[in-house]
């Protein structure tokens, strides 16, 4: 009954997707956004599950996968700024950014499959691995950086951006859904090499509509400098460093929630492990109608003013973390939670779209690429920090596996949900404050990137 479920979800999904792409009035836009859902399918299956399958279902030793993470991090946060500056000096006749997803699309999708076909047994696991994941996350910042550089060229106005931003992070969080919530009933029924393989065949697909309906300036002027002095350029850039530096506290609490709930329903709720679905679900639903009221919000406020009021209600609603007892009133906080994290998902990409374009007006280039990508080299290290904060919170309170915790034990764990996150996310609220880009304003003297 649940895979007959599952079959249905997945129909209803591309269907109607497929369908709604049909409308002309709609068609560039909801084309671009649908490829966020590829992008977190992918992103969320391979995070939630893959350490879990090669170490409990193939039985690799936890260090080795371990070292093998470690150096996919380190490996993937090196490639955002890379490529991104490779792809704004790229210079063919589709353009800069189209090329990359249009033949790396394939052989990601592959790359994908095989993460969950393993071909070899033993001790070879570990290598077959990291080999894999290695050239996996080339083609994933390939393409996926290259998929993000384009929302600011394609799209230029507030309203615009606002728009399809929504657009993308509900196909984002439909794609979160399925890479999160689908994966245990296709892996029980199929196995998991076939499960691997239809997500890399939905991810595919979305792509394809992506890029098909892509469109990238006829003109536009490309980057010349090294990419050291481009590095010099990006953060000589105030509102960049202001905004960046707020990005990080924010994507770091993106890391803590999913990290923490386990450990909140099951020691201080003591609850079922099925608690954790309902926390997750209740914080995606919540947030799949708030992402169109934010684009609204957007388009009357400004980008500045309203991640501060994002930002300000995503804080608050992790108050309550610190006293709820039952799994109906830990619901209703992270139903207060979805609303503030779609209004962050919105508004991330418009505020650096938005710096993006103060930066052409100083330097008569547009550098999507190394901006998105020093973006993710940067905020992908708030993963890193969220595994040290919970490791040091959970060993310094006394945390103990599957045993009644301590009094101490119980609020650290409260505190990952309330106040670590909460104190994150006053640090971000400073320095969005401080952003200093205001609607229509110009802060920045022209430089001249040619010197």
């Amino acid at each position: 009954m649940k895979m007959l479920q599952a079959d249905y979800m997945l129909t209803f999904i591309v269907t109607g997707s497929v369908l709604f792409m049909a409308n002309s009035s709609f068609k560039s836009k909801l084309a671009y956004s649908s490829g966020n859902l590829s992008v977190n399918l992918l992103a969320q299956a391979f995070a939630s599950y893959i350490v879990f399958y090669y170490v409990d279902v193939l039985g690799v030793r936890p260090s080795l996968i371990s070292v093998a993470m470690v150096i996919h991090g380190i490996v993937n946060a090196v490639l955002n700024p890379l490529f991104g500056h490779i792809s704004d000096r790229t210079n063919s006749r589709w353009g800069r950014r189209i090329p990359y997803m249009m033949f790396g699309m394939v052989p990601l999708a592959a790359l994908f499959t095989a993460v969950w076909f393993p071909v070899v047994t033993g001790s070879a696991l570990f290598w077959y691995f990291l080999t894999v994941i290695l050239l996996y996350d080339i083609l994933f910042v390939m393409v996926v950086l290259n998929y993000s550089a384009l929302f600011p060229e394609m799209f230029t106005t507030i309203k615009e951006r606002a728009s399809v931003s929504s657009w993308r992070q509900m196909f984002g969080i439909v794609g979160m859904i399925i890479g999160v919530a689908l994966p245990p009933l296709l892996y029980g029924k199929l196995g998991w090499g076939p499960m691997g393989a239809i997500f890399a065949g939905i991810a595919l697909l979305f792509f394809i509509i992506m890029v098909s309906s892509s469109k990238e300036k006829t003109v536009v002027q490309r980057e010349e400098v090294g990419f050291l002095k481009s590095l010099k350029f990006t953060f000589s850039n105030r509102a960049f460093v202001f905004y960046v530096i707020g990005s990080f506290f924010v994507q770091f609490t993106f890391a803590v929630l999913p990290a923490a709930i386990p450990f909140f329903t099951k020691y201080v709720l003591v609850a079922s492990e099925d608690s954790n679905t309902v926390l997750l679900g209740v914080i995606f639903i919540a947030a799949i109608p708030c992402v169109y009221i934010w684009g609204r919000f957007v388009q009357k406020w400004g980008p500045r003013r309203t991640v501060i009021y994002a930002v300000c209600i995503y804080a608050a609603a992790m108050i309550p973390f610190l006293f709820v007892s039952s799994v109906t009133a830990a619901a209703i906080a992270a139903a207060a939670i979805g609303i503030g994290l779609a209004g962050l998902l919105v508004l991330l990409d418009v505020l650096l779209s938005e710096i993006i374009d103060e930066d052409e007006k100083r330097t008569n280039v547009r550098r999507e690429g190394m901006y998105f990508g020093m973006n993710g080299f940067i905020v992908k290290w708030g993963i890193s920090l969220q595994a040290v904060v919970i490791g040091l919170i959970l060993e310094v309170t006394g945390y103990v596996k599957d045993a009644v915790q301590t009094e101490a034990a119980v609020w650290g764990i409260r505190s990952m949900l309330s106040v670590i996150p909460l104190v994150a996310l006053v640090l971000a609220l400073v320095f969005f404050y401080l952003y200093p880009i205001r609607s229509g304003s110009t802060i920045h003297a022209k430089a001249d990137i040619s010197q």
